[in-house]
């Protein structure tokens, strides 16, 4: 609920009526108004002239735009068109689904780049090569859970990865009393607070915690599975001999905890097992991810009460139609990284800086995304992307990005747009949501769609005929996201906008999940890639045992602010450390401190917390100030899809003597 004094937002509340959130607001959704109404917003279209961007009308960028477009495209065709479809249109249902209209349109398979290659691709991996289907994304049984596992990930700030939870503390907090909440992170978070037990591994071997897990249950039970399986034995024959022990070693934790954690899992027969951007965004990501289906494949947890269950999708809906089979998610990578694969159609986000050195990459158009603070090892992409011939982008507040582009299409921001819930699976229930226009548009800013659809008629693109001409037609922006709604969803658009809110009942079990994984012949637990993926792991790190590790950083979301946004909100550009590195660092509590990498530095402000294990610093990503993707490196790139290793990474640390 939102608060005006004439056109000025002047607070944001909770609806205690909403049948989800009964109030509840975050941080981040409490900042919409500070957001629409900063000092810096752009309002107007920008083109540079220059060595100057300057404010121009919208005829004079789209038209200078497209005539270079056209002419990058005319000499070296699409493929020297990348599109990054950033979080900015991503979160603008009608502006998103224009963009990728560009996209098709551009022909052939242009280089694409999206937020999966920066925290997501074993999410994506898992569920084609284990599930057969790239939406099988499982959500914790709150309701019924009474044993739930967090790895690498902290709701209570991010609220869910991919899973959409609302006022975590309430969900949490009910699963703790009927039950058990475990928590493996190297920091004890704000849910780790939550949580009935901690453990801290060292930043990307909590697979090997996984690993013992799953051999034990193979050995020991509760082996139960709903679904059929495939490759039980070659699972077997992969972690025979993979000890307490050696597990132990490898994450740096105590035999004990892993045996009591088994225990649990034990005496409660199924579990919920929920990873994060701790775990997607490590060097291991692809093997933690797959033996946390794995565990809760083997325990009879998927698709069952008590266990997760699968979203069905509200504008598609699943159990209406064949899921088709789609276990092989890997593409054609990036011409200058021949030994790194595509993953559905995207390319890593790494792969930017070197396409556009060797002149594959001559235009980018950025749908919304803070490149600089987003992409890995600003140190080479920022020279990159000042020799493209085009770097257009879609922003609202200036930042690194902007400064470095050809031309800046600011569109309308979340209270100047009506809006439906386009990622509806990421939710935590099956409902669609609606949400009007609550003040006039600021400036110059145009509709996103708009925007894109009047670049597409002026490069000679098809736009579809359902497109209005003029965004400020009354009843467009609604036209465009009532197409969205189509015939087979849920509900009509009539409907959600009527009511706000529409939920539909949940099937679970649902029939459409079982029926799925029968016609695949069973869940495959045993993925070729990523059992020998296990076995390189495991033979390096066992290797390893006993040698001392270098102090090394993890990535961390904070409470006040959303990725590269939101920096007004003051959340400070801080490194936690143990008391033990501070002191053998000579580091003070407050002081400045300089974090290396052979990639880079940043200046971070010391907080010292034993909240975080020895040997581990923490460092929240997407600040202007201070940012980590000076660390970051786009040599380190995981091969099966793509993913930068964002956290885990080695550092040297020194107070920065004034």
């Amino acid at each position: 609920m939102i608060d005006l004094d004439g056109d000025q937002i002047v607070k944001i509340r909770g609806d205690r009526d909403h049948p989800v959130s009964k109030g509840y607001t975050c941080p981040k959704g409490r900042a919409v108004g500070r957001l629409h109404h900063h000092p810096g917003a752009i309002t107007r279209p920008m083109m540079r002239k220059g060595a100057a961007l300057v404010p121009v009308t919208w005829e004079e960028c789209l038209d200078d735009l497209a005539v270079k477009l056209r002419g990058v495209i005319d000499r070296h065709g699409p493929d020297a068109v990348g599109t990054f479809f950033g979080s900015g249109l991503g979160m603008d249902a009608s502006g998103f689904r224009m963009a990728e209209s560009f996209y098709k349109s551009l022909g052939g398979a242009p280089p694409r780049f999206s937020p999966l290659t920066i925290d997501g691709t074993a999410k994506v991996l898992v569920a084609c090569l284990v599930g057969g289907f790239p939406g099988l994304n499982p959500k914790a049984d709150y309701e019924n859970a009474d044993m739930l596992l967090y790895v690498g990930s902290n709701p209570m700030v991010s609220h869910g990865h991919n899973t959409g939870m609302c006022n975590p503390a309430v969900s949490i907090r009910a699963t703790a009393a009927r039950g058990e909440v475990w928590t493996i992170d190297p920091l004890f978070t704000e849910t780790a607070k939550f949580s009935s037990r901690h453990i801290a591994p060292y930043p990307g071997k909590d697979y090997a915690i996984l690993a013992w897990l799953v051999r034990e249950i193979l050995d020991g039970g509760p082996l139960n599975p709903a679904q059929p399986v495939t490759g039980l034995e070659e699972l077997r024959a992969a972690l025979d001999g993979f000890s307490c022990e050696a597990a132990a070693g490898i994450a740096g934790v105590a035999e004990q905890d892993l045996r009591q954690l088994l225990a649990a899992i034990r005496s409660k027969g199924r579990i919920a097992v929920e990873t994060g951007t701790g775990v997607t965004m490590s060097s291991t990501a692809n093997i933690t991810h797959w033996l946390s289906w794995v565990l809760m494949i083997l325990t009879g947890s998927m698709d069952r009460i008590g266990g997760v269950w699968f979203h069905p999708g509200f504008l598609t809906r699943f159990e209406s139609f064949e899921l088709p089979i789609i276990d092989n998610p890997f593409s054609p990578g990036p011409p200058t990284m021949p030994s790194i694969s595509g993953i559905i159609g995207d390319w890593p986000c790494a792969a930017l800086p070197g396409e556009i050195e060797a002149g594959h990459i001559r235009a980018v158009v950025n749908f919304g995304g803070s490149l600089i603070r987003s992409f890995p090892d600003a140190n080479v992409l920022g020279p990159a992307l000042r020799k493209l011939e085009i770097c257009a982008t879609f922003e609202i507040l200036p930042n690194e990005t902007t400064a470095l582009s050809t031309h800046v299409m600011p569109t309308k921001d979340q209270v100047e747009r009506p809006e439906i819930s386009l990622w509806d699976t990421l939710g935590a229930r099956v409902s669609m949501q609606y949400a009007p226009a609550i003040v006039p548009v600021m400036g110059e800013r145009r509709s996103g769609w708009w925007v894109v659809s009047q670049l597409m008629k002026r490069l000679g693109m098809p736009v579809s005929d359902h497109v209005p001409n003029d965004d400020r037609e009354p009843g467009a922006d609604e036209g465009m996201l009532a197409k969205l709604v189509t015939p087979g969803a849920r509900c009509s658009f009539e409907e959600v906008t009527a009511t706000g809110y529409v939920e539909k009942p949940l099937e679970f079990p649902a029939t459409w999940v079982d029926a799925h994984v029968a016609r695949m012949g069973g869940w495959k637990i045993a993925p070729p890639k990523l059992i020998q993926f296990w076995k390189e792991t495991r033979r390096a790190d066992e290797a390893e045992l006993g040698r001392p590790r270098q102090l090394c950083f993890i990535s961390r979301r904070q409470r006040r602010k959303l990725n590269a946004s939101l920096s007004f909100l003051g959340s400070p550009a801080d490194i936690i450390l143990s008391p033990a590195d501070a002191a053998a660092n000579g580091i003070s509590d407050g002081q400045r401190v300089r974090v290396r990498t052979s990639r880079g530095e940043i200046v971070l402000t010391a907080n010292i917390d034993a909240a975080i294990r020895e040997g581990v610093a923490s460092i929240p990503h997407g600040h202007e100030v201070a940012n980590v993707n000076h660390l970051t490196s786009i040599e380190h790139v995981d091969p099966l899809g793509g993913q930068v290793r964002y956290t885990g990474i080695p550092i040297e640390v020194e107070p920065v003597l004034l």
